[in-house]
């Protein structure tokens, strides 16, 4: 079976056959970058890194295009509250995002645009889209989008036009023709820093000081870096409605060409029955969680679940998730697993593929590494070992050493646990059995679980 994928667009799975074969383009809508990253976002981030991640273990050459939006209203209130320019605070946050997002072995895109570098191809297409009808300048010094006058408005979302109508009288605020009718370009406002204002007549347009809209930065970059139509665009199901549809809007309504073949979006992390946001205050950053857990951990406790399901963030489940993942860690330990070229034919790597190749199906895929995991404790063979931690990396998982994860976090260091560790095995040839327990409890209270087995005891830690 090929890779079939969920289209947001159509609704149902479709196969993947890139534009240019062997080679997938895809654009995914990134960071609004003012503040730390939360574990929503991480679910975004790590969606799409498996994707990437497994289309590169089916052979494809992968463009990966994930932009930062760093200039938006909220960043101009950071920036100003903080008493720090624009470009500051960007930076600062894009340098947290990405050390916090390497810990969890999200790799890097392909690409990375910045909006604020794109202005210049923002206003063209503005222009464009101005020249075709679709946009209009208003008479607070906006440039909006003409809505009605784009056939199709709504094909993503599923919503109509008459649901979508606002009142009259919020038209007549925002200057606006319609209710429904986006910005394109804000005018500057006197009380806006310098920093957040480009002349657009310095850039050869005619549409005053001021920056751009949201919706348009996607349209430009998506265009400017993978051209009018590319494979896959991506983002959280949050963005299907408004942003995504304007971007549709806007891209086909300059080009005439579909934007995206295939429309992929991820469900939302919640807490409590709701979405975890910022707004809501229910947020816990990435650092947060990794101050408790550790990094592979959040990793497996992310990917486990589809990608396009909702996911309850909780410490039961993250715990869980560790334990989970002890049990692959140890069927792996004692074990040099052969370096192997994936058979895909093999039945184990054969049901893994399955399970991947129906829309990124991680819940049966980890399925088949717990079923591979137990094979591997009861042969102890190395060759299959070694393709548990080949299937382990096509999602990013099982690539440490086993001693590293099973003892990572330990309250005392490797010295201190192997001279009890000594003292214990003395005790035990003594046969003051009373004082080896002691050692064992005393170990665990210290969160250091001892296993005894034919070649000694070894350790690891219950973090």
């Amino acid at each position: 079976m090929s890779l079939q994928i969920y289209n947001t667009l159509s609704r149902v799975n479709e196969p993947l056959v890139p534009m240019y074969p062997g080679h997938v383009r895809m654009y995914v809508c990134g960071m609004t970058i003012y503040d730390l990253c939360h574990i929503g976002h991480a679910r975004m981030m790590m969606a799409f890194d498996v994707v990437q991640r497994w289309l590169k273990c089916s052979g494809y050459r992968v463009t990966y295009v994930r932009n930062i939006t760093d200039i938006d209203d909220k960043i101009i209130k950071r920036a100003v509250e903080r008493g720090i320019s624009i470009r500051s605070l960007t930076d600062e946050m894009i340098e947290a995002m990405h050390s916090d997002v390497a810990k969890l072995g999200i790799e890097p895109p392909t690409h990375e645009p910045r909006a604020t570098d794109y202005v210049a191809d923002m206003l063209g297409l503005i222009g464009q889209l101005e020249a075709k009808g679709l946009a209009y300048k208003a008479s607070n010094g906006d440039v909006n989008f003409a809505v009605r006058k784009f056939p199709g408005y709504g094909k993503l979302s599923g919503k109509s036009l008459d649901d979508l109508r606002a009142g009259e009288r919020v038209a007549v605020q925002e200057g606006k023709d319609d209710p429904l009718d986006f910005v394109l370009w804000k005018s500057a406002k006197p009380t806006e820093p310098d920093d957040a204002k480009w002349d657009s007549k310095t850039l050869g347009f005619d549409y005053g000081v001021g920056r751009p809209g949201w919706h348009i930065e996607c349209s430009a970059m998506s265009c400017k870096t993978l051209g009018e139509t590319f494979d896959i665009h991506g983002g959280g199901a949050d963005l299907q409605f408004p942003h995504h549809e304007n971007e549709i809007a806007q891209s086909e309504g300059a080009s005439g060409k579909p934007l995206a073949k295939l429309w992929m979006h991820n469900g939302f992390v919640r807490v409590d029955n709701e979405k975890m946001s910022k707004s809501l205050g229910n947020f816990f950053t990435i650092r947060e969680v990794l101050a408790k857990y550790a990094p592979e951990t959040v990793r497996f406790f992310l990917v486990r679940t589809h990608y396009r399901s909702a996911l309850n963030y909780s410490d039961v489940h993250l715990d869980d998730a560790h334990s989970a993942l002890k049990r692959l860690y140890t069927s792996l330990e004692g074990l040099e697993p052969t370096v192997i070229t994936i058979d895909w034919n093999e039945p184990f790597a054969a049901r893994f593929k399955a399970a991947m190749d129906d829309d990124f199906g991680t819940p049966e895929a980890v399925a088949v590494l717990f079923d591979l995991a137990a094979e591997v404790n009861r042969t102890r063979d190395s060759s299959l070992a070694g393709l548990l931690k080949s299937l382990g990396a096509c999602i990013g998982l099982l690539q440490a050493h086993p001693k590293t994860f099973l003892q990572a976090g330990a309250s005392l260091d490797e010295s201190a646990i192997q001279a009890l560790i000594a003292q214990r095995a003395q005790a035990k040839s003594s046969k003051n059995f009373a004082l080896a327990d002691q050692i064992r409890q005393e170990l665990l209270g210290k969160g250091i679980v001892l296993k005894d087995g034919s070649s000694g005891t070894s350790w690891e830690s219950v973090q």
